[in-house]
């Protein structure tokens, strides 16, 4: 018996929520974007459209690109309520399992997107929204870096005597989008037994600080003020854990137990950071900054792949440090990187997978121009090429 495939739509910009149906389309997923029609000069759709250097054509940049692999595009009006019918008449014409949204909730009702107005039109309708910090708080906006100061992650991020500093990826953003994932295949499953759908609020602000795993718990536990300030390059807890240098670039190295430790100490050219304070990790802790000190002068002393060949050989977990080309060319990720094909022909690669899909595709279609699959869908839904015609003319569709 063939399953059915998915159905997800998705009123969706920006990174969060665009990040989350990536997830469902390299499931093999049906996941058709729902923009906005134009409005006065503004450009339209997702702003993110237009961010970064031209890929493909003016709506299709380089910073769109990676999020919207394999998806669908449709426009439609959802402030004009024939908009927000059309919208009703695609959840049940296409039987449509996840509609996602990354809006903030203030608007819900005023676009008809509300849980209650679709789940009436689909009653077994599984809703998921992100936004800032949930429906309690429905005026919020969620940008990544105003998430990232709220929610404590600058502070404990960068040189414990610089100021507070962002962190290189978007890691809320990506976090709420797994969230919105992980929640949403689990609906999938509850309905599979129950038969009913459910709403999801995914709120930042709260899954940012559900990775404060480390630090937030250590208030109620007397902790010193530097356990929760910026650390720097250093672990807070494992010592030495940190960046060195050596005579053609620097390392990673970390020390995760005293026996990790003492296999450091037996390499000859490290022997002579140990003592015997420095046998315990609490031991270390009291000549912290010393033992960095004695660790960078034994690693400046050698080339990079001299000291990692000898840590390796003692198992001590270690690493040049690596740029984002040389990321890309690691052994263990090649054929693990997601193919696309340029509108010109060529194939560029993007981002791996976070878990190999099912059957192995990697290969997924180039992301859809604004507005590229109104037509077809809306025809799939029932409606006639004159209908339709009227619908843009009227600028319900787009």
């Amino acid at each position: 018996m063939r399953t059915k495939r998915r159905v997800v739509l998705s009123m969706e910009q920006a990174l969060s929520m665009p990040y989350a149906t990536l997830r469902l389309a390299q499931l093999g997923w049906r996941v058709i974007r729902l923009e906005a029609t134009p409005v006065g000069n503004m450009l339209p759709g997702d702003p993110n459209r237009y961010i970064g250097s031209r890929v493909a054509d003016d709506d299709r940049r380089s910073y769109f690109i990676a999020p919207n692999l394999g998806k669908e595009a449709i426009a439609l009006n959802l402030k004009d309520r024939r908009g927000q019918e059309v919208l009703r008449r695609l959840l049940s014409s296409l039987e449509v399992d996840v509609f996602c949204c990354n809006t903030v909730p203030s608007r819900y009702k005023s676009l008809g997107i509300d849980y209650e107005t679709l789940a009436a039109a689909k009653p077994d309708l599984i809703w998921a929204g992100i936004s800032a910090m949930g429906p309690e708080y429905p005026e919020a906006p969620g940008y990544d870096p105003v998430m990232q100061a709220m929610a404590g992650y600058m502070e404990v991020t960068g040189d414990p005597e610089g100021p507070p500093m962002l962190t290189g990826i978007p890691v809320i953003d990506l976090k709420a989008g797994d969230e919105a994932y992980a929640s949403i295949l689990l609906a999938m499953l509850e309905r599979n037994e129950s038969g009913h759908g459910k709403a999801i609020h995914i709120s930042m602000l709260q899954a940012a600080a559900s990775w404060l795993i480390t630090v937030l718990p250590l208030i109620d536990f007397g902790c010193r003020p530097d356990e929760l300030g910026r650390a720097g390059n250093e672990h807070r807890k494992f010592i030495p854990t940190n960046v060195y240098p050596g005579r053609d670039g620097f390392l990673y190295l970390a020390i995760g137990s005293d026996v990790q430790w003492q296999r450091l100490t037996a390499i000859p050219k490290f022997a002579s950071v140990a003592n015997e304070v420095r046998t315990t990790n609490e031991g270390r802790h009291q000549e912290r900054q010393q033992i960095h000190r004695d660790m960078a002068a034994v690693t400046a002393c050698w080339t990079v792949d001299e000291v990692l060949a000898d840590l390796r050989a003692a198992t001590i977990p270690c690493t040049r440090i690596l740029d984002i080309r040389q990321v890309r060319e690691l052994p263990q990720l090649q054929g693990k990187l997601t193919i696309t094909t340029m509108p010109d022909g060529r194939k560029v690669h993007m981002q791996p997978p976070a878990v190999d899909p099912p059957g192995g595709g990697l290969d997924m279609p180039f992301p859809p121009k604004y507005g590229a699959d109104t037509r077809t869908v809306l025809d799939e839904a029932g409606y006639s090429a004159a209908e339709v015609d009227a619908l843009i003319g009227e600028g319900v569709a787009a």
